[in-house]
């Protein structure tokens, strides 16, 4: 997590006094609770007035006495005992130190998702704007990377809009999934803290009781939610290398937006190169990084051990601020990306027609020439144009054997571009209708 690919909003969440703050709040609301039920000879209200007690969190004073402790959960309850003395009595009655830092994590983890959804509606926004700005702009569409059939940049961008919808969808279930509480103690059995005080906790917290708990939240929920994270990547990373490929010299169908005094090279300065979509390229594979990690720390040993630990402290922030970062990265490029659709048209043109090729094919089959024999056909006037230029249809209109089946007249009805955009309308149906 380095400044130069993060947000402030994201890296507040994981900042020391954001996550000590949670701790107490987990600490007050279950001491609170044991009042509420007359489990300790407190007041409910002795404790949640705490709450709206301003205290500064002092890091570095928690720092130092974790350096004595060697244990980060009693630094911070000897810190709270120093703030508050006697109030801060019957604290962590019963609680395991993993009852404090899982629910903290999953309050955390959450903050963390609701930021990347919205991240993701403001994606989704953009890709519908400019889906619907080039519905109708007719563009190439590439398998191999090869020229096959006319698509639009439109349907292009309703590609992608579908896919961040999915990423929304999958963001939303992480959330729910890794949004659970454990206020069970050692190993699990609530043998010394009533499992109502979990539930309350839980109520305050906007989570939900985890049913087995152990001694910590069980990993399998992190790991989906870092998997999602993961997916939502390689999304961004698709989008990315899509316009890498279309502001390629040769291609330049869609470029970057280059700002007045950027320069593109330190030696070069006529280059303007792909540098947001390269880098959301890298970001993703940070990203990615991180899922194995998660998998592995599903493994514990029996009840609980903190090999997860460690490596949550670094994953948690990591990923979700770098995508965080990210999402917002594409969304600007994609706002401000340039469209020519005239070099579009230019590079449909380049191949003299062979782009319409299957229609030829599927006119000759229907006047019933056998399959296999019409292919042949179209292929050698075909592959003569890849090896000689000229174009297509002129090829096909001096070839009996064809004019034979389908009439020159016919022929170049075949070479209708819109031909390809009749069912736009429909694929814009099933992507937008519900947005």
């Amino acid at each position: 997590m380095i400044p130069r690919y993060s947000r402030p909003e994201m890296v507040t969440i994981w900042e020391p006094e954001t996550k000590f703050r949670i701790w107490f709040e987990i600490e007050i609301w279950a001491a609170a609770a044991m009042a509420r039920l007359g489990l300790i000879p407190r007041k409910e209200a002795d404790f949640t007035a705490l709450l709206d007690r301003p205290f500064k969190i002092d890091v570095a004073r928690i720092d130092a006495i974790e350096r004595e402790t060697k244990h980060d959960v009693i630094a911070f309850l000897t810190f709270v005992q120093e703030i508050f003395g006697e109030e801060a009595q019957f604290l962590h009655q019963g609680m395991t130190s993993s009852d404090v830092l899982d629910t903290c994590l999953a309050v955390q983890l959450g903050r963390a998702f609701d930021l990347l959804i919205k991240d993701v509606e403001k994606l989704l926004a953009v890709l519908k704007r400019r889906a619907f700005e080039h519905k109708r702009t007719p563009t190439i569409g590439r398998s191999h990377g090869i020229h096959a059939e006319p698509t639009t940049f439109g349907v292009k961008l309703a590609g992608f809009y579908a896919e961040f919808s999915r990423a929304k969808e999958r963001l939303e279930r992480a959330r729910g999934e890794i949004a659970t509480c454990a206020i069970s103690g050692a190993v699990g059995t609530f043998a010394n803290i009533d499992p109502r005080i979990e539930a309350i906790v839980a109520e305050k917290l906007g989570l939900t009781p985890e049913p087995v708990s152990t001694q910590v939240i069980p990993r399998d929920r992190h790991a989906m939610a870092f998997a999602t994270l993961g997916v939502v990547a390689s999304s961004l990373e698709r989008l990315a290398v899509e316009i890498r490929h279309l502001q390629r010299t040769e291609v330049l169908e869609a470029e970057e937006f280059f700002s007045e005094g950027q320069k593109g090279s330190s030696a070069m300065p006529h280059k303007r190169n792909p540098i947001l979509s390269e880098n959301l390229t890298g970001l993703a594979r940070i990203v990615r990084g991180y899922v194995t990690p998660a998998l592995e720390n599903v493994a514990l040993w029996h009840e609980r051990d903190i090999s997860h630990s460690s490596v949550e402290r670094l994953i948690g922030p990591d990923a979700t601020v770098t995508l965080d970062f990210a999402l917002n990265r594409a969304a600007d490029m994609m706002d401000k990306l340039l469209v020519y659709p005239e070099r579009m048209q230019r590079n449909m043109d380049a191949l003299g027609g062979l782009i319409h090729s299957q229609r030829v094919l599927l006119a000759l089959t229907e006047a019933g020439i056998p399959r296999d024999t019409a292919y042949k056909l179209v292929q050698r006037h075909a592959m003569a144009v890849w090896a000689e230029g000229g174009h297509l249809l002129d090829r096909l209109k001096a070839d009996k054997d064809v004019t034979a089946t389908v009439p020159a007249e016919k022929l170049a009805g075949l070479f209708d571009l819109d031909h390809h955009f009749a069912c736009v309308d429909t694929i814009f149906d099933r992507v937008f209708a519900a947005s």
